[in-house]
């Protein structure tokens, strides 16, 4: 079973539509300091935080029909998974969120 790192209490979840930046505890990730969760109709998705294309914080960017779109030069990715629509080949990684009581878990 995967590592399970908390980020957050249910509280501090983007609302409907919107995007937040979580910083990770040092040590419990392997990757960059920070995930992106996205809320698209009510549903959670954690996502890389940094654009293949220019490094951009994805959390700076927008959800336009169910999309995430990078506010530095437009690329779109799917929030299921993480694939670039506008720039085939690209992607950034996608991680299973979950929720226990007011607890928000990421699994790493």
């Amino acid at each position: 079973m995967s590592p399970c790192t908390r980020i957050a209490s249910v509280s501090e979840l983007p609302p409907e539509g919107e995007l937040r930046e979580f910083r990770l505890e040092t040590g419990a990730w392997a990757g960059p300091g920070t995930v992106c969760i996205a809320n698209s109709g009510g549903v959670f998705h954690a996502l890389g935080n940094v654009c293949p294309h220019k490094g951009a914080p994805l959390s700076q960017g927008c959800i336009e029909d169910g999309k995430l779109v990078c506010a530095w030069h437009g690329w779109e990715f799917a929030l299921s998974s993480g694939q670039c629509i506008t720039h085939s080949g690209a992607s950034i990684k996608v991680f299973e969120l979950f929720i226990q009581g007011d607890d928000v878990f990421l699994k790493t």
